[in-house]
Protein backbone atom coordinates (compact mmCIF):
# COMPACT_ATOMS: atom_id res chain seq x y z
CA UNK A 1 0.00 0.00 0.00
CA UNK A 2 1.28 3.55 -0.74
CA UNK A 3 2.78 5.62 1.88
CA UNK A 4 1.95 9.15 1.67
CA UNK A 5 5.26 11.34 2.87
CA UNK A 6 5.01 14.66 3.96
CA UNK A 7 1.05 15.37 3.34
CA UNK A 8 -1.44 16.81 6.13
CA UNK A 9 -2.37 14.60 8.61
CA UNK A 10 -5.40 12.61 7.89
CA UNK A 11 -6.62 13.12 11.02
CA UNK A 12 -7.01 16.87 10.64
CA UNK A 13 -8.52 16.77 7.83
CA UNK A 14 -11.81 14.77 9.24
CA UNK A 15 -11.52 17.36 11.89
CA UNK A 16 -12.32 19.95 8.98
CA UNK A 17 -15.82 18.65 8.17
CA UNK A 18 -16.86 17.99 4.80
CA UNK A 19 -16.52 21.08 3.36
CA UNK A 20 -13.10 22.45 2.84
CA UNK A 21 -13.16 26.13 4.46
CA UNK A 22 -9.60 27.88 3.72
CA UNK A 23 -6.85 27.00 2.08
CA UNK A 24 -3.02 28.08 2.22
CA UNK A 25 -3.21 30.16 -0.89
CA UNK A 26 -6.10 32.57 0.13
CA UNK A 27 -3.63 34.17 2.60
CA UNK A 28 -2.10 35.69 -0.36
CA UNK A 29 -5.67 36.16 -2.22
CA UNK A 30 -6.76 38.17 0.39
CA UNK A 31 -3.66 40.13 1.32
CA UNK A 32 -3.55 41.38 -2.05
CA UNK A 33 -3.86 45.05 -2.68
CA UNK A 34 -3.39 47.25 -5.95
CA UNK A 35 -1.63 50.59 -6.47
CA UNK A 36 -4.88 52.70 -6.58
CA UNK A 37 -5.55 56.23 -6.34
CA UNK A 38 -5.66 59.45 -7.89
CA UNK A 39 -4.14 59.92 -11.62
CA UNK A 40 -1.34 61.55 -10.38
CA UNK A 41 -0.49 58.80 -7.86
CA UNK A 42 -0.66 56.27 -10.17
CA UNK A 43 0.68 58.39 -13.00
CA UNK A 44 4.01 58.54 -10.56
CA UNK A 45 3.77 54.57 -9.57
CA UNK A 46 2.75 55.66 -5.91
CA UNK A 47 6.16 56.83 -4.53
CA UNK A 48 4.02 59.42 -2.30
CA UNK A 49 5.78 58.76 1.28
CA UNK A 50 7.33 61.23 1.71
CA UNK A 51 5.79 63.69 -0.76
CA UNK A 52 2.53 63.63 0.54
CA UNK A 53 -0.32 66.04 -1.03
CA UNK A 54 -2.10 63.83 -2.45
CA UNK A 55 -5.61 61.98 -1.12
CA UNK A 56 -4.16 58.72 -1.93
CA UNK A 57 -1.57 58.77 1.03
CA UNK A 58 -4.28 58.40 3.29
CA UNK A 59 -4.12 54.66 2.73
CA UNK A 60 -0.26 54.31 2.79
CA UNK A 61 1.17 57.60 4.75
CA UNK A 62 -1.04 59.97 6.24
CA UNK A 63 0.94 62.35 7.38
CA UNK A 64 0.97 63.38 3.65
CA UNK A 65 -2.21 65.30 4.17
CA UNK A 66 0.02 67.48 6.92
CA UNK A 67 1.85 69.26 3.32
CA UNK A 68 -2.19 70.48 2.54
CA UNK A 69 -1.99 74.59 2.73
CA UNK A 70 -6.41 74.37 1.48
CA UNK A 71 -8.70 72.16 1.50
CA UNK A 72 -9.63 69.78 -1.48
CA UNK A 73 -12.34 67.77 -3.19
CA UNK A 74 -11.05 64.96 -5.50
CA UNK A 75 -12.77 62.24 -8.03
CA UNK A 76 -11.38 59.45 -9.64
CA UNK A 77 -12.73 57.00 -12.52
CA UNK A 78 -11.17 54.74 -14.68
CA UNK A 79 -10.99 52.19 -17.56
CA UNK A 80 -9.80 48.96 -17.26
CA UNK A 81 -8.49 46.39 -19.62
CA UNK A 82 -7.84 43.10 -18.27
CA UNK A 83 -5.84 40.65 -20.15
CA UNK A 84 -4.45 37.26 -19.51
CA UNK A 85 -2.25 35.02 -21.17
CA UNK A 86 -1.39 31.44 -20.46
CA UNK A 87 0.80 28.64 -21.51
CA UNK A 88 -0.03 25.24 -20.62
CA UNK A 89 2.12 22.64 -21.92
CA UNK A 90 2.66 24.61 -25.14
CA UNK A 91 -0.80 25.64 -26.09
CA UNK A 92 -1.99 29.02 -25.29
CA UNK A 93 -5.16 30.70 -24.54
CA UNK A 94 -5.60 34.58 -24.21
CA UNK A 95 -8.85 36.25 -23.10
CA UNK A 96 -9.87 40.35 -22.03
CA UNK A 97 -12.26 41.68 -19.76
CA UNK A 98 -12.79 45.53 -19.52
CA UNK A 99 -14.14 47.03 -16.45
CA UNK A 100 -14.78 50.71 -15.44
CA UNK A 101 -14.59 52.04 -12.16
CA UNK A 102 -15.10 54.76 -10.00
CA UNK A 103 -11.68 54.34 -7.89
CA UNK A 104 -12.31 56.87 -5.28
CA UNK A 105 -13.60 60.29 -3.80
CA UNK A 106 -12.14 62.30 -1.56
CA UNK A 107 -12.29 65.30 1.18
CA UNK A 108 -9.48 67.26 2.84
CA UNK A 109 -10.15 69.78 5.25
CA UNK A 110 -7.45 72.34 5.84
CA UNK A 111 -7.05 74.56 8.93
CA UNK A 112 -4.50 76.92 9.76
CA UNK A 113 -3.78 78.13 13.64
CA UNK A 114 -2.17 81.09 12.55
CA UNK A 115 0.91 80.05 14.31
CA UNK A 116 4.47 80.31 12.35
CA UNK A 117 5.90 77.87 14.72
CA UNK A 118 4.78 75.08 17.18
CA UNK A 119 0.96 73.20 15.47
CA UNK A 120 1.42 75.31 12.20
CA UNK A 121 -1.97 73.60 11.03
CA UNK A 122 -3.78 70.50 11.32
CA UNK A 123 -5.87 68.34 8.69
CA UNK A 124 -9.16 66.07 8.44
CA UNK A 125 -9.68 63.59 5.16
CA UNK A 126 -12.13 61.12 4.29
CA UNK A 127 -11.67 58.98 1.28
CA UNK A 128 -13.51 55.99 -0.50
CA UNK A 129 -10.57 54.37 -2.42
CA UNK A 130 -10.59 51.11 -4.22
CA UNK A 131 -7.84 48.80 -2.62
CA UNK A 132 -8.04 45.77 -5.11
CA UNK A 133 -9.94 44.93 -8.35
CA UNK A 134 -10.56 41.21 -8.90
CA UNK A 135 -11.69 41.19 -12.11
CA UNK A 136 -10.39 38.91 -14.57
CA UNK A 137 -10.69 35.96 -16.82
CA UNK A 138 -8.17 33.26 -18.20
CA UNK A 139 -8.30 29.60 -19.89
CA UNK A 140 -5.77 26.66 -19.55
CA UNK A 141 -6.31 24.36 -22.14
CA UNK A 142 -3.78 21.77 -23.01
CA UNK A 143 -2.83 17.74 -23.27
CA UNK A 144 -1.41 17.37 -19.21
CA UNK A 145 -0.29 13.60 -18.66
CA UNK A 146 -2.34 13.70 -15.02
CA UNK A 147 -5.65 13.79 -14.53
CA UNK A 148 -7.93 15.31 -12.27
CA UNK A 149 -9.26 12.12 -10.80
CA UNK A 150 -5.76 10.95 -10.25
CA UNK A 151 -5.48 13.36 -8.19
CA UNK A 152 -8.60 12.77 -6.14
CA UNK A 153 -7.53 9.36 -5.78
CA UNK A 154 -4.36 10.20 -4.30
CA UNK A 155 -5.49 12.92 -1.97
CA UNK A 156 -8.79 9.81 -0.66
CA UNK A 157 -5.19 7.61 0.22
CA UNK A 158 -5.35 10.20 2.91
CA UNK A 159 -8.12 8.76 5.00
CA UNK A 160 -6.71 5.66 5.48
CA UNK A 161 -7.32 3.92 7.83
CA UNK A 162 -9.90 6.62 8.79
CA UNK A 163 -12.40 5.81 6.21
CA UNK A 164 -13.16 2.48 4.12
CA UNK A 165 -15.28 2.22 0.90
CA UNK A 166 -18.83 1.54 3.25
CA UNK A 167 -18.34 4.75 4.41
CA UNK A 168 -19.25 6.43 1.09
CA UNK A 169 -22.27 4.45 1.12
CA UNK A 170 -24.35 6.04 3.80
CA UNK A 171 -27.18 8.13 2.92
CA UNK A 172 -25.88 11.69 3.21
CA UNK A 173 -22.03 11.46 3.29
CA UNK A 174 -21.70 15.55 2.69
CA UNK A 175 -22.76 15.62 6.71
CA UNK A 176 -20.56 17.01 8.66
CA UNK A 177 -20.80 14.29 11.22
CA UNK A 178 -19.93 11.93 8.70
CA UNK A 179 -16.72 13.35 8.13
CA UNK A 180 -15.64 12.86 4.61
CA UNK A 181 -14.00 15.35 2.61
CA UNK A 182 -16.12 16.65 0.10
CA UNK A 183 -13.72 15.77 -2.85
CA UNK A 184 -13.15 12.20 -2.39
CA UNK A 185 -17.44 12.11 -1.54
CA UNK A 186 -17.55 13.29 -5.43
CA UNK A 187 -15.16 11.64 -6.69
CA UNK A 188 -16.81 8.43 -5.68
CA UNK A 189 -20.16 9.23 -6.15
CA UNK A 190 -19.60 9.92 -10.35
CA UNK A 191 -17.12 7.21 -10.68
CA UNK A 192 -14.29 9.14 -11.03
CA UNK A 193 -12.31 7.08 -8.49
CA UNK A 194 -13.02 3.85 -7.12
CA UNK A 195 -11.46 1.39 -3.89
CA UNK A 196 -8.91 -1.69 -5.88
CA UNK A 197 -8.75 -4.24 -3.50
CA UNK A 198 -5.18 -4.91 -2.69
CA UNK A 199 -4.07 -1.65 -4.75
CA UNK A 200 -5.95 1.44 -2.85
CA UNK A 201 -8.02 3.93 -4.09
CA UNK A 202 -7.48 5.28 -7.70
CA UNK A 203 -8.72 6.93 -10.85
CA UNK A 204 -11.12 4.89 -12.84
CA UNK A 205 -11.32 7.70 -15.53
CA UNK A 206 -7.37 8.22 -15.48
CA UNK A 207 -6.84 4.26 -15.89
CA UNK A 208 -8.52 1.57 -17.54
CA UNK A 209 -8.11 -2.53 -17.04
CA UNK A 210 -6.11 -4.24 -19.92
CA UNK A 211 -5.35 -7.84 -19.15
CA UNK A 212 -5.56 -7.45 -15.47
CA UNK A 213 -2.49 -4.53 -15.94
CA UNK A 214 -3.46 -0.80 -14.92
CA UNK A 215 -2.01 0.63 -18.14
CA UNK A 216 -2.12 5.22 -18.54
CA UNK A 217 -5.59 5.89 -20.44
CA UNK A 218 -4.27 9.10 -21.68
CA UNK A 219 -6.15 12.89 -21.61
CA UNK A 220 -6.95 14.18 -25.47
CA UNK A 221 -7.73 17.81 -23.91
CA UNK A 222 -8.30 19.10 -20.75
CA UNK A 223 -9.86 22.99 -20.34
CA UNK A 224 -9.86 25.03 -17.03
CA UNK A 225 -11.97 28.49 -17.47
CA UNK A 226 -11.88 30.80 -14.41
CA UNK A 227 -13.76 33.82 -13.84
CA UNK A 228 -12.68 36.06 -11.08
CA UNK A 229 -15.26 38.99 -9.64
CA UNK A 230 -15.54 41.28 -6.72
CA UNK A 231 -12.83 44.14 -5.01
CA UNK A 232 -11.49 45.36 -1.70
CA UNK A 233 -12.57 48.55 -0.76
CA UNK A 234 -11.45 51.02 2.02
CA UNK A 235 -13.09 54.27 3.98
CA UNK A 236 -10.25 56.12 5.92
CA UNK A 237 -11.10 58.71 8.17
CA UNK A 238 -7.74 60.49 8.67
CA UNK A 239 -6.19 63.31 10.36
CA UNK A 240 -2.74 65.01 10.52
CA UNK A 241 -0.83 68.08 11.80
CA UNK A 242 1.50 70.29 10.57
CA UNK A 243 4.96 71.37 13.52
CA UNK A 244 6.63 74.30 12.71
CA UNK A 245 6.62 73.34 8.53
CA UNK A 246 9.01 70.44 9.43
CA UNK A 247 7.23 67.82 11.29
CA UNK A 248 4.19 66.30 9.34
CA UNK A 249 2.32 63.20 11.08
CA UNK A 250 -1.04 61.44 10.72
CA UNK A 251 -3.05 59.19 11.13
CA UNK A 252 -5.53 57.24 9.38
CA UNK A 253 -8.44 54.32 10.43
CA UNK A 254 -9.68 52.36 7.74
CA UNK A 255 -12.72 50.45 7.13
CA UNK A 256 -12.81 47.89 4.64
CA UNK A 257 -15.33 45.85 3.05
CA UNK A 258 -14.11 42.70 0.67
CA UNK A 259 -16.44 40.86 -1.96
CA UNK A 260 -14.82 38.32 -4.23
CA UNK A 261 -16.61 35.88 -6.68
CA UNK A 262 -15.00 33.07 -8.53
CA UNK A 263 -16.45 30.44 -10.62
CA UNK A 264 -14.25 27.68 -12.16
CA UNK A 265 -14.98 24.63 -14.92
CA UNK A 266 -12.73 22.16 -15.51
CA UNK A 267 -13.13 19.08 -18.24
CA UNK A 268 -10.98 16.58 -19.60
CA UNK A 269 -11.89 14.59 -22.47
CA UNK A 270 -10.30 11.11 -22.89
CA UNK A 271 -11.59 10.15 -25.75
CA UNK A 272 -14.20 7.43 -26.94
CA UNK A 273 -17.13 9.22 -25.23
CA UNK A 274 -14.83 8.77 -21.51
CA UNK A 275 -14.71 12.63 -20.00
CA UNK A 276 -15.31 13.97 -16.51
CA UNK A 277 -16.50 17.63 -15.88
CA UNK A 278 -15.75 19.87 -12.68
CA UNK A 279 -17.67 23.07 -11.66
CA UNK A 280 -16.64 25.34 -8.59
CA UNK A 281 -18.26 28.60 -6.81
CA UNK A 282 -17.08 30.15 -4.39
CA UNK A 283 -18.09 33.47 -2.73
CA UNK A 284 -16.19 35.44 -0.08
CA UNK A 285 -17.89 38.83 1.96
CA UNK A 286 -16.76 40.79 4.93
CA UNK A 287 -15.55 43.87 6.44
CA UNK A 288 -12.33 44.55 8.13
CA UNK A 289 -10.63 47.66 10.04
CA UNK A 290 -6.72 48.56 9.87
CA UNK A 291 -4.93 51.72 11.24
CA UNK A 292 -2.00 53.86 9.37
CA UNK A 293 -0.01 55.88 11.03
CA UNK A 294 3.32 57.73 10.12
CA UNK A 295 5.71 60.85 9.79
CA UNK A 296 7.27 63.21 7.11
CA UNK A 297 9.78 64.90 7.92
CA UNK A 298 11.41 68.20 5.61
CA UNK A 299 15.39 68.78 7.31
CA UNK A 300 15.92 71.51 4.44
CA UNK A 301 13.46 72.22 1.37
CA UNK A 302 14.34 70.61 -1.27
CA UNK A 303 14.11 67.05 0.67
CA UNK A 304 11.52 65.19 2.71
CA UNK A 305 11.99 61.80 4.40
CA UNK A 306 9.05 59.68 5.58
CA UNK A 307 8.36 56.35 7.40
CA UNK A 308 5.39 54.71 8.13
CA UNK A 309 3.54 51.86 9.27
CA UNK A 310 0.21 50.40 8.18
CA UNK A 311 -1.31 47.48 10.74
CA UNK A 312 -3.19 44.49 9.32
CA UNK A 313 -6.71 44.57 8.31
CA UNK A 314 -8.34 42.39 10.82
CA UNK A 315 -11.13 40.76 8.53
CA UNK A 316 -14.41 38.80 9.62
CA UNK A 317 -15.05 36.89 6.41
CA UNK A 318 -17.62 34.27 5.38
CA UNK A 319 -17.11 32.02 2.41
CA UNK A 320 -20.04 30.45 0.64
CA UNK A 321 -18.92 27.50 -1.77
CA UNK A 322 -20.73 24.53 -3.93
CA UNK A 323 -19.59 21.88 -6.76
CA UNK A 324 -21.07 19.73 -8.99
CA UNK A 325 -19.81 17.40 -11.27
CA UNK A 326 -19.99 14.50 -14.05
CA UNK A 327 -18.01 11.85 -15.37
CA UNK A 328 -18.62 8.86 -18.43
CA UNK A 329 -16.22 6.06 -18.49
CA UNK A 330 -17.81 3.54 -21.18
CA UNK A 331 -14.20 2.11 -21.51
CA UNK A 332 -14.49 0.69 -18.60
CA UNK A 333 -18.31 0.42 -17.68
CA UNK A 334 -19.72 0.11 -20.88
CA UNK A 335 -23.31 -0.03 -20.01
CA UNK A 336 -23.54 2.52 -17.24
CA UNK A 337 -24.50 6.05 -18.22
CA UNK A 338 -22.81 8.90 -17.05
CA UNK A 339 -22.93 9.78 -13.36
CA UNK A 340 -23.45 13.34 -12.06
CA UNK A 341 -23.79 14.66 -8.55
CA UNK A 342 -23.34 17.96 -6.35
CA UNK A 343 -22.06 19.09 -3.22
CA UNK A 344 -24.83 21.06 -0.99
CA UNK A 345 -24.15 24.56 -0.28
CA UNK A 346 -21.04 25.24 2.55
CA UNK A 347 -20.85 28.40 4.79
CA UNK A 348 -17.96 28.99 6.68
CA UNK A 349 -17.17 32.03 9.11
CA UNK A 350 -13.80 32.99 10.33
CA UNK A 351 -11.50 35.73 10.73
CA UNK A 352 -8.10 36.62 8.93
CA UNK A 353 -5.61 38.98 9.43
CA UNK A 354 -3.06 40.41 6.76
CA UNK A 355 0.32 40.92 7.26
CA UNK A 356 1.21 44.29 8.41
CA UNK A 357 3.73 47.16 6.10
CA UNK A 358 6.48 49.58 6.77
CA UNK A 359 6.71 51.83 4.13
CA UNK A 360 10.36 54.03 4.32
CA UNK A 361 10.44 56.80 1.88
CA UNK A 362 12.47 59.90 0.28
CA UNK A 363 11.60 63.10 -1.58
CA UNK A 364 13.97 65.50 -3.64
CA UNK A 365 12.29 69.21 -4.34
CA UNK A 366 14.24 69.73 -7.73
CA UNK A 367 13.85 73.79 -7.67
CA UNK A 368 10.51 74.94 -8.55
CA UNK A 369 9.39 72.48 -11.71
CA UNK A 370 10.77 69.29 -10.50
CA UNK A 371 10.75 66.31 -7.85
CA UNK A 372 11.55 62.67 -7.86
CA UNK A 373 10.04 60.21 -5.14
CA UNK A 374 11.15 56.78 -4.26
CA UNK A 375 9.66 54.15 -1.59
CA UNK A 376 10.53 50.93 -0.02
CA UNK A 377 7.62 49.17 0.93
CA UNK A 378 8.09 45.30 3.22
CA UNK A 379 5.22 43.38 3.75
CA UNK A 380 5.85 39.75 5.58
CA UNK A 381 3.40 37.60 4.14
CA UNK A 382 4.34 35.24 6.67
CA UNK A 383 2.42 36.73 9.46
CA UNK A 384 -0.90 36.35 7.90
CA UNK A 385 -3.70 34.36 9.85
CA UNK A 386 -7.00 32.30 9.66
CA UNK A 387 -8.84 32.02 12.84
CA UNK A 388 -12.06 30.48 14.11
CA UNK A 389 -15.06 32.75 15.12
CA UNK A 390 -13.59 32.47 18.65
CA UNK A 391 -10.37 33.37 17.53
CA UNK A 392 -8.58 29.98 17.78
CA UNK A 393 -5.71 29.47 15.04
CA UNK A 394 -6.37 27.45 11.91
CA UNK A 395 -3.61 24.42 11.46
CA UNK A 396 -3.31 25.80 7.81
CA UNK A 397 -1.37 29.04 9.77
CA UNK A 398 1.77 26.42 9.80
CA UNK A 399 1.56 26.24 6.12
CA UNK A 400 1.51 30.15 5.28
CA UNK A 401 4.70 30.18 7.74
CA UNK A 402 6.21 27.83 5.81
CA UNK A 403 4.97 28.48 2.66
CA UNK A 404 5.55 32.49 2.06
CA UNK A 405 8.26 35.14 3.03
CA UNK A 406 8.60 38.85 2.92
CA UNK A 407 7.47 41.22 -0.23
CA UNK A 408 9.40 44.03 -1.47
CA UNK A 409 7.92 46.55 -3.28
CA UNK A 410 10.25 49.94 -4.93
CA UNK A 411 8.13 52.40 -5.88
CA UNK A 412 10.05 55.16 -8.14
CA UNK A 413 8.19 58.91 -9.71
CA UNK A 414 9.16 61.88 -11.32
CA UNK A 415 6.95 65.01 -12.14
CA UNK A 416 8.52 67.93 -14.31
CA UNK A 417 5.93 70.97 -14.88
CA UNK A 418 6.50 72.22 -18.41
CA UNK A 419 4.79 75.93 -17.20
CA UNK A 420 3.01 76.46 -13.98
CA UNK A 421 -0.17 75.31 -15.48
CA UNK A 422 1.01 71.74 -17.14
CA UNK A 423 3.07 69.06 -15.82
CA UNK A 424 4.09 65.93 -17.20
CA UNK A 425 5.04 62.65 -14.92
CA UNK A 426 6.21 58.76 -14.73
CA UNK A 427 6.90 56.16 -12.09
CA UNK A 428 6.63 52.49 -11.97
CA UNK A 429 6.98 49.92 -9.34
CA UNK A 430 8.48 46.66 -8.66
CA UNK A 431 6.90 44.16 -6.64
CA UNK A 432 9.28 40.66 -5.57
CA UNK A 433 7.01 37.47 -5.23
CA UNK A 434 4.99 36.09 -1.86
CA UNK A 435 6.22 32.57 -2.31
CA UNK A 436 9.05 30.77 -1.60
CA UNK A 437 11.33 29.03 -4.13
CA UNK A 438 10.06 25.34 -3.30
CA UNK A 439 6.08 26.49 -3.89
CA UNK A 440 6.97 28.45 -7.38
CA UNK A 441 9.11 25.10 -7.97
CA UNK A 442 5.72 22.90 -7.06
CA UNK A 443 7.79 20.81 -4.45
CA UNK A 444 5.51 21.20 -1.61
CA UNK A 445 2.84 18.47 -0.15
CA UNK A 446 -0.62 19.36 -1.47
CA UNK A 447 -1.68 22.66 -1.76
CA UNK A 448 -5.25 22.93 -0.44
CA UNK A 449 -7.57 25.64 -1.89
CA UNK A 450 -10.58 26.90 -0.08
CA UNK A 451 -14.26 25.71 -0.19
CA UNK A 452 -14.32 23.11 -3.16
CA UNK A 453 -12.14 24.86 -5.47
CA UNK A 454 -9.14 22.32 -6.46
CA UNK A 455 -7.60 24.77 -8.99
CA UNK A 456 -5.04 27.56 -7.71
CA UNK A 457 -2.16 30.11 -8.78
CA UNK A 458 0.92 30.79 -6.98
CA UNK A 459 2.75 34.31 -7.14
CA UNK A 460 5.61 35.40 -8.86
CA UNK A 461 6.08 38.93 -8.68
CA UNK A 462 4.38 41.84 -10.41
CA UNK A 463 5.85 45.18 -12.19
CA UNK A 464 4.12 48.44 -14.11
CA UNK A 465 4.97 51.50 -15.82
CA UNK A 466 2.72 54.56 -16.11
CA UNK A 467 2.41 57.92 -17.29
CA UNK A 468 0.74 61.41 -17.12
CA UNK A 469 0.02 64.73 -17.40
CA UNK A 470 -1.90 67.36 -15.09
CA UNK A 471 -3.31 70.30 -16.09
CA UNK A 472 -4.62 73.18 -14.03
CA UNK A 473 -7.30 75.07 -15.86
CA UNK A 474 -7.43 78.16 -12.58
CA UNK A 475 -5.88 78.14 -9.31
CA UNK A 476 -8.72 76.36 -8.27
CA UNK A 477 -9.62 73.57 -10.16
CA UNK A 478 -7.40 70.84 -12.23
CA UNK A 479 -7.53 67.74 -13.80
CA UNK A 480 -5.18 64.87 -13.92
CA UNK A 481 -4.42 62.00 -16.55
CA UNK A 482 -2.71 58.83 -15.92
CA UNK A 483 -1.90 55.33 -18.01
CA UNK A 484 -0.69 52.99 -16.02
CA UNK A 485 0.71 48.87 -17.68
CA UNK A 486 0.62 46.22 -14.87
CA UNK A 487 2.57 42.84 -15.51
CA UNK A 488 1.21 40.03 -12.82
CA UNK A 489 3.08 36.61 -13.06
CA UNK A 490 1.85 33.67 -11.95
CA UNK A 491 1.85 29.83 -12.64
CA UNK A 492 -1.61 28.31 -12.35
CA UNK A 493 -2.70 24.36 -11.31
CA UNK A 494 -5.91 22.66 -12.23
CA UNK A 495 -5.39 20.88 -9.14
CA UNK A 496 -2.80 20.16 -6.66
CA UNK A 497 0.59 17.60 -6.99
CA UNK A 498 0.67 15.17 -4.22
CA UNK A 499 3.93 13.23 -3.21
CA UNK A 500 4.00 9.07 -1.90
CA UNK A 501 7.00 7.72 -0.47
CA UNK A 502 7.25 5.95 -3.63
CA UNK A 503 7.69 8.40 -6.58
CA UNK A 504 6.18 5.78 -8.79
CA UNK A 505 2.93 6.67 -7.24
CA UNK A 506 3.40 10.23 -7.51
CA UNK A 507 0.98 12.77 -9.19
CA UNK A 508 2.48 15.99 -11.08
CA UNK A 509 0.26 18.76 -11.58
CA UNK A 510 1.27 20.54 -14.21
CA UNK A 511 1.85 23.75 -14.10
CA UNK A 512 0.87 27.10 -17.09
CA UNK A 513 2.34 30.23 -16.88
CA UNK A 514 0.10 32.79 -16.49
CA UNK A 515 0.37 36.46 -16.84
CA UNK A 516 -2.24 39.09 -16.06
CA UNK A 517 -1.34 42.11 -18.13
CA UNK A 518 -3.51 45.36 -16.84
CA UNK A 519 -3.69 48.46 -18.77
CA UNK A 520 -5.84 51.74 -16.88
CA UNK A 521 -6.43 54.87 -18.04
CA UNK A 522 -7.55 57.04 -14.86
CA UNK A 523 -8.71 60.68 -15.03
CA UNK A 524 -9.40 62.58 -11.79
CA UNK A 525 -11.07 65.71 -11.47
CA UNK A 526 -9.97 68.27 -8.38
CA UNK A 527 -10.65 70.99 -6.86
CA UNK A 528 -9.24 73.73 -4.29
CA UNK A 529 -11.08 76.05 -2.07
Amino acid sequence: MKKIAGLIIAGCIMGVGSLQAQGQMDAYKLSQTDINGTARYLSMGGAFGALGGDVSVMSTNPAGLGIYRSSEVVGTVSLNIFNTNTNWLSSQADMTKTRFNLDNFAYVGYFPTGNDDGLVSWNVGFSYNKLKNFNRRYKMSGNPSTSLSDYIGAYTELLEPYASPGDFNVKDPYANNVGLPWMSVLGVRTGMIGFVEDYGWDSFMGFTNNEDKWVPFGIDKANLEVQEHGGIDQYNFSFATNISNVFFIGATLGVTDLNYRVRTYYDEDFGAGNYLEWDNALSTDGSGVNVNVGIIVRPTDFLRLGVAYNSPTWYKLTDSFHATAKARNITEYPNDPAYSDETPVGVADYKFRTPDRWIFSAAAILGTNGLISVDYELSNFQNSRFHDVDGRDYLVNDDIRNYFRSVNTLKIGAEYKITPQFALRAGGYWQSSSAKSYLQDNELKEILPAGTLVNYSVDKGAYSASVGFGYRFTPNFYMDMAYVYRQQKENAYAFSSVFFDDPQYDVLSQSASLKTNTSRIALTFGYKF
